[in-house]
């Protein structure tokens, strides 16, 4: 098939591109490269692979029109990120997805990324079916942009757990791979609301998500789906007593309150039920980030020439 991937070049976005490749899919990698363009070189070469700098803002049908599938994961991502940006969240995240929806034909499919962060503040097991009521501007967004994907006939939504791991595109903001980055450079971590629970997933079983809604479209299609795995919902202090494992820190429980809050369970029953499941553990995740964090530095001043 031949299938184009907003946002290819972002922390999830190259990696699924690559597992597309890998199964010898036509891929074309579409995004705005506000984070510069070092994450992709290592598949430039590829023949299967067409690269286009372009503003998910800015689609036209001519852009959409010969693809067979579409994975929307483009958008500004995460609570600080869409409170700092307040506009460009609605935009971007709801409006851009409004419009290439629009563009899409009835016969391709599309496949969201969408996020377990719309439960907010739970406090108990929640599942596909629980009204839900956002807790910040990014799950208002991310739940406003879901609505419209379901109205195309060939949409899935699939609702991810909070990823961690390594990819060359690295996000040191979520929330397992900002506390490993801390424990290795600053020896502290501070815990805001560290009894709050939330759920977690390795990154390339989130790309394994992606691949498993493309090989299931028939049955998923026309539905939203939690994508994780019940075994890795872990509260903030699990995270850092995992990470305690590994390397001595300083832990500081904070009695402030978490700004972005979040606390529950997350029922993966639905998606279990097609044959889903995750392959990798908070430690798998725990011991690359480590490698990785031993030499790399977020705010270094090497840069690739």
């Amino acid at each position: 098939m031949k299938i184009l991937v907003t946002g290819g070049a972002g922390y999830k976005g190259v990696l699924l591109v690559q597992a597309l490749l890998d199964r010898g899919h036509d891929v074309v990698l579409t995004d705005n490269f506000m984070y510069g363009y070092s994450s992709v070189l290592h598949l430039v070469t590829h023949p299967k692979l067409e690269i286009r700098q372009l503003d998910v803002r800015n689609f036209t049908p001519k852009d959409l029109a010969a693809v067979d599938v579409v994975f929307h994961l483009a958008g500004i991502s995460g609570m600080p990120a869409c409170a700092a940006n307040p506009h460009s969240a609605e935009v971007i995240n709801v409006q851009a997805t409004q419009k290439l929806v629009s563009l899409l034909s009835a016969n391709q499919l599309l496949i969201y990324a969408s996020t377990t962060s719309l439960y907010g503040a739970a406090s108990k097991d929640v599942d596909e079916d629980m009204a839900v009521v956002p807790p910040s501007l990014y799950a208002k967004t991310k739940y406003e942009a879901e609505k419209i994907v379901m109205t195309h006939p060939q949409a899935i939504s699939l609702r991810f757990a909070t990823i961690f791991g390594v990819s060359s595109r690295m996000r040191a903001d979520l929330l397992v791979n900002d506390f490993t980055y801390k424990a290795v450079n600053e020896r502290s971590i501070v815990v805001f609301g560290s009894r709050s629970k939330r759920t977690f997933m390795h990154i390339l079983d989130a790309v394994g998500g992606y691949l498993f809604a493309l090989d299931h479209a028939e049955r998923m299609r026309g539905q939203v789906y939690n994508v994780g795995d019940e075994r890795l919902n872990f509260s903030k202090r699990d995270i850092a007593d995992a990470i305690r494992q590994h390397l001595p820190f300083e832990l500081i429980d904070s009695s402030l309150p978490d700004l972005d809050v979040r606390d529950f369970n997350v029922s993966f029953k639905k998606i279990r039920a097609l044959g889903y499941q995750t392959t990798l553990t908070l430690d798998d995740g725990i011991r690359e980030l480590l490698k990785l964090y031993g030499f790399f530095k977020v705010h270094s001043h090497f840069t690739v020439i």
